[in-house]
C-alpha cells in the first residue's frame, strides 16, 4: 500500500488524477468514511475539496502531531497546496512537492513561513528521528530569533545536554534502558542486551536509543557496551526518571530512584509503551520500550 493517498470530490477527479500521478500516490473518491480509513494507514494524504469538508471529517481523528498522518488541501481552483496538519511532519515537504505542477504552497508554521529551519525539518533532511520531543517547543521558538548551532556528533561519544536541546539520534522503532551493577564488563552488557532483543524479536538496528541514569556515567564497561553496539547511550537526570512510573521490584531506590532500566526505557520511547518490563540478566538489566 502507498503512504500517499489523494482524496477527492468527483468534480476534482481530473485534477486528482494528475496530482496522484505526480506523486506517484493512489487516488480514492470522497466518501464519509475515507479519511477515517486513510487515518489508519496513510503518512500523507492530499484531499481536494473544500477545506471545511476536510477539517470536519479530521477532527474527531486527532491523536498527536507525532502519529498523524500529514494533510494538505489543494484548494478547488487548483491554485493552492496547504498543509492543515502536521506542517513539521511532512506536510510542508509535501506542499512544496506540488509546487512542481504549478501549485503556490501556503506555509503557515512559524519556522518555515520566516524562512528558518525546525527541529523537524532538520530531524527529517537528516534521516534521524528526535528522542526528547518536549524540547521542540523551545528549540523552535528560539529559531524565529536567530539561528542555532547543530552540532553532530560522532560515536561512540557521552552527550549531556540540557532541557533547551534537541537531541536527534538515528532512526528506530525501540528504546532499550539498562542497569547495571559497579565494575560490569562490556561483555556482560553486550550479551545481556542481546538475549533481551533476541527474546523479543527485534534487531539491533531497530534499536534508536540505550538510556541510563547519570549515576552510572563512571562505568565504561557500560559505555564501551553500547559503542560494541553501534548504539546511542544518553544519561538521564534523577528528576527525569523518577516522573517515569516504577515497573517492578528494584533496588534502585538506595540510589534515590524509582528503577533505572524500566523508567530509563519508557522516558526515551516514542510511544511510551513498555516491550519487555525490567529483566534481570546477571550483573546487568534491560528494559524494552516503544
Amino acid at each position: 500500500m502507498n503512504d500517499t493517498l489523494v482524496i477527492a470530490l468527483p468534480y476534482f477527479k481530473k485534477a486528482a488524477e494528475r496530482v496522484a500521478e505526480y506523486l506517484g500516490a493512489d487516488l480514492a473518491e470522497y466518501s464519509p468514511s475515507v479519511f477515517q480509513e486513510a487515518f489508519g494507514n496513510r503518512k500523507r494524504i492530499v484531499a481536494l475539496m473544500s477545506m471545511g469538508i476536510v477539517v470536519r471529517k479530521i477532527a474527531p481523528l486527532l491523536r498527536d502531531k507525532w502519529t498523524d498522518p500529514a494533510v494538505v488541501l489543494v484548494s478547488p481552483d487548483n491554485r493552492f497546496a496547504i498543509p492543515l496538519l502536521g506542517g513539521h511532519h511532512g506536510a510542508n515537504r509535501l506542499a512544496a512537492e506540488l509546487a512542481g505542477l504549478g501549485l503556490v504552497p501556503v506555509i503557515t508554521t512559524a519556522t518555515e513561513s520566516r524562512g528558518r529551519d525546525s527541529v523537524e525539518a532538520v530531524a527529517g533532511r537528516t534521516g534521524t528521528d528526535i528522542v526528547n520531543r518536549e524540547s521542540t517547543r523551545p528549540v523552535n521558538a528560539a529559531l524565529l530569533e536567530k539561528e542555532l548551532p547543530v552540532h553532530a556528533i560522532g560515536g561512540p561519544s557521552i552527550v549531556l545536554a540540557g532541557a533547551g536541546v534537541s537531541l536527534l539520534v538515528r532512526k528506530g522503532e525501540y528504546s532499550v534502558g539498562v542497569g547495571c551493577r559497579k565494575g560490569v564488563g562490556a561483555e556482560e552488557v553486550v550479551e545481556a542486551v542481546r538475549k533481551a532483543l533476541a527474546e523479543n524479536g527485534i534487531a539491533e538496528t531497530d534499536v534508536f536509543i540505550y538510556a541510563t541514569t547519570v549515576k552510572k556515567m563512571q562505568e565504561p564497561g557500560l559505555a564501551a557496551a553500547i559503542g560494541i553496539l553501534s548504539g546511542n547511550l544518553i544519561f538521564l537526570d534523577d528528576d527525569t526518571i523518577n516522573a517515569q512510573k516504577a515497573t517492578g521490584p528494584s533496588r534502585a531506590p538506595k540510589i534515590g530512584l524509582r528503577g533505572v532500566a524500566g523508567p530509563c526505557a519508557l522516558a526515551t520511547s516514542k510511544r511510551k509503551e513498555m516491550i519487555m518490563d525490567k529483566r534481570v540478566y546477571g550483573r546487568v538489566t534491560v528494559a524494552i520500550a516503544r
